[in-house]
């Protein structure tokens, strides 16, 4: 066993006697020890709930022989950290939470491990830190929150709360609305009941083959939960010694391609495109960001769910067959976009997992014959103004797919809130977000308060907006993120103007300005760009060592 490290021989005697204190017993020392690693914080709704949990898993791991050990991660919750500077340490959370397991594992040499993220950048980062410790390793998320419902019965989540706000501002809905709103669009535990980042990450486990069937979808804190969490813990005990379920042998070039095109079936958010970029950087996969249209021409959208949506939800999903529906009806289309020969963490492949699984509701999942769209619900933009790529959800347009407008310049998402408030942006306008970028920001702030003005203010179709800085789950519209290169390192983006003309083209996976190459080698000799003063130490470290979202804004190893 590789904690035989720990406890094994009479120089380990110190070692031993350490762990008695906690509560080894004699006979435990012949038993696996596994890493419970739980993401338990009280201050985020998907996680408040987790340490509970955490009890349940350790007492199934004992009841199959193997001795757990439980730590914890960090957290921070995008949606109360949104809109102001405390936005600035969600993205860099991911790394420290990369870090610590990678640290607590390595350090203790424990045998596997059991990973209880919930949201957003907490899945990717137990992730990354997996793939560095390489151990049997089992995903369990704490599982969807239930959608919500206004006083006169309408389905609501936590974007309907954002958008609420930009309609409030132009006197569609009430105080009264808003309040009632605010009450009801989060009723309670779990991660945000759409597919959002965090919901889409939970999703892409299952894709991926390291977490059981339901983790995405099943709902928190119900006894199908439980049922779940109690299996996974008991598959980790049966694996621990079993170097063919290390986490490497599952999660390889084959799970990434499978990710992103279950990703790209459900119109994932797009900062699942960030997080997979890391985790195949982590896990060895040679993976371009140019690949993903690729898959995207092969796989069709068909599963729409909130924002993309407004009705639909993970219980509905759910409830309609699951991810596993979802990877057999996209398995159909026989052109290899499935790579079904991959091992999961149950000893199955992908095909044996899902050859008994079927649409339920085909409402709610769409057959290939009926898809949203032909094409996956995630597309990469080309061109002069992002020639390391940039994102968008296509999955979450409302309008055209093309647009042509007019560059409204703003050096910040708090100059941006402030100037679509006032009406400085109008019909036909493109919206520039810069210096919001891993570097400028530094950390890459996600942009759903202005994205939610613009839908708040009847605008969605009528408005485009690009940024450097990034999208919550959440956000819909013509919203271009990930822009890269980015203005902070000298990007196009740097250089635009209040009045250049942008052109977008969703199909042609282009975005351009049309500047002269004259007029833009003029720019370039006059840029200097913005450096922001940021007083935290980490934000500061973290700005030295990141690299830009087209390499999945992982930090450096070497300089």
């Amino acid at each position: 066993m590789r904690s035989d490290q720990v406890k094994k021989g009479h120089d380990r005697a110190p070692h031993r006697s350490l762990l008695r204190a906690t509560g080894v017993k004699t006979e435990d020392f012949d038993k696996p020890f596994i890493g419970v690693a739980n993401s338990h914080i009280d201050i985020i709704p998907g996680h408040f709930f987790l340490q509970d949990y955490g009890k349940i898993m350790k007492d199934e791991i004992r009841k199959n022989g193997c001795v757990p050990f439980e730590f914890n991660t960090i957290g921070v919750d995008d949606g109360i950290a949104m809109g102001h500077d405390g936005m600035l340490y969600s993205l860099p959370s991911r790394e420290i939470i990369a870090n610590s397991i990678e640290t607590v594992m390595n350090a203790h040499k424990l045998d596997a491990m059991i990973c209880m993220p919930n949201c957003d950048k907490i899945v990717p980062g137990m992730i990354m830190g997996a793939l560095r410790v390489n151990v049997p390793t089992v995903f369990v998320s704490g599982g969807p929150m239930k959608k919500g419902h206004t006083k006169d019965g309408k389905p609501i989540d936590l974007a309907t709360a954002f958008e609420a706000v930009g309609k409030f501002e132009i006197g569609e809905i009430d105080e009264a609305e808003l309040l009632d709103i605010e009450c009801n669009a989060c009723p309670g535990s779990g991660s945000c009941s759409g597919m959002f980042t965090a919901n889409s990450m939970n999703t892409l486990c299952e894709a991926m083959g390291i977490a059981l069937p339901g983790n995405g979808t099943i709902l928190s804190l119900t006894p199908e939960r439980e049922v779940l969490i109690r299996a996974a813990a008991k598959r980790v005990c049966e694996i621990a010694l079993d170097d063919k379920y290390k986490i490497r042998n599952i999660l390889n070039e084959k799970s990434v391609r499978n990710a992103f095109a279950i990703d790209m079936a459900m119109g994932g958010s797009s900062n699942t495109v960030l997080h997979m970029l890391a985790i195949a950087k982590e896990a060895g996969v040679d993976f371009n960001i140019a690949d993903i249209n690729e898959i995207s021409k092969k796989v069709s959208h068909i599963a729409k769910i909130s924002p993309s949506i407004e009705h639909i939800h993970m219980e509905d999903i759910d409830r309609a067959g699951g991810v596993n529906a979802v990877m057999k009806e996209i398995s159909r289309r026989d052109n290899d976009s499935l790579c079904l020969d991959n091992l999961t963490v149950t000893g199955e492949t992908i095909g044996q997992r899902i050859k008994d699984s079927d649409i339920k509701d085909s409402d709610i999942i769409h057959s290939l014959e009926n898809p949203y769209s032909k094409v996956g619900g995630l597309a990469i933009l080309f061109g002069n103004l992002a020639k390391g790529g940039c994102v968008i959800k296509t999955a979450g347009i409302i309008g055209e797919r093309s647009f042509v407008g007019k560059a409204v310049c703003f050096d910040s998402q708090q100059a941006a809130i402030a100037g679509i408030i006032s009406n400085k942006v109008k019909a036909g306008d493109v919206v520039v977000i810069r210096y919001e970028g891993p570097i400028g920001g530094p950390g890459m702030q996600e942009m759903l308060a202005p994205t939610s003005l613009i839908m708040g203010k009847g605008l969605g179709e009528s408005v485009a907006l690009i940024t450097d800085g990034r999208f919550s789950g959440a956000t819909r519209g013509l919203s271009i993120g990930h822009v890269s290169p980015e203005a902070a390192e000298g990007g196009m983006i740097g250089l635009l103007r209040d009045g250049d003309k942008i052109s977008i083209d969703v199909d042609t996976y282009s975005i351009n300005v049309e500047l002269s190459e004259e007029e833009l080698e003029k720019r370039r000799a006059d840029f200097k760009p913005i450096v922001k003063n940021v007083t935290g130490s980490w934000l500061k470290q973290y700005r030295l060592l990141v690299t830009n979202a087209s390499n999945g804004a992982v930090l450096k190893t070497e300089l």
